[in-house]
């Protein structure tokens, strides 16, 4: 796996850059797809917020589905290794549902969704202050709420592959999910 190392802000040593890499690496022995992975480093600058100054994001496209993780830590190589766990936890578990996936035959369906909550207006609009694009390829509602977990999201917006709509997927309070389909 080509791994690639930066930091935001600032400048990641030598030898944690290799460790990173060696770490990395030997995480994603889990897919031997021979993808690339972009890990990195960022500080704050908070001297109230001592207990988890450093963050390690890292980032990996594997078996057509994104996979990130983020840690924070008190230095660079502490944050890194909780990282790292974090990055190995979640590619074995996106490898055991693929696995089940697979050989599971059973029509496996979200419970459909009733009504949308009301939203209270305020009477003030927040500004945009990001905006994201990206290809969106069609996928079942089971694929999108894998990636929204593998991405560690609340919601997910995606080309539902059954009926060409554009769907949202979220976190419900209860702890279940909920679809969005337009009528």
């Amino acid at each position: 796996m080509d791994v690639r190392v930066h930091g935001r802000n600032l400048h990641v040593a030598e030898d944690v850059a290799e460790i990173a890499i060696e770490k990395v690496q030997h995480a994603s022995r889990i897919f031997d797809d021979g993808g690339s992975a972009d890990v990195e480093f960022s500080e704050r600058h908070n001297p109230s917020a001592t207990e988890e100054n450093f963050r390690v994001e890292i980032t990996t496209r594997v078996a057509s589905h994104t996979v990130r993780v983020e840690a924070g830590g008190v230095d660079d190589r502490a944050a890194l290794d909780v990282a790292v766990d974090k990055f190995e936890r979640q590619l074995r578990r996106l490898k055991e549902r693929l696995i089940q996936r697979s050989r599971k035959t059973a029509d496996k369906r979200l419970n459909p969704v009733s009504a949308i909550s009301d939203v209270q207006e305020t009477g003030h609009y927040p500004r945009v202050v990001k905006t994201k694009r990206f290809a969106m390829r069609p996928m079942t509602s089971e694929e999108a709420a894998l990636q929204m977990e593998m991405l560690g999201h609340d919601f997910f917006f995606f080309l539902d592959a059954e009926s060409g709509n554009h769907c949202v997927l979220y976190h419900r309070h209860d702890g279940t999910l909920g679809l969005i389909e337009p009528e």
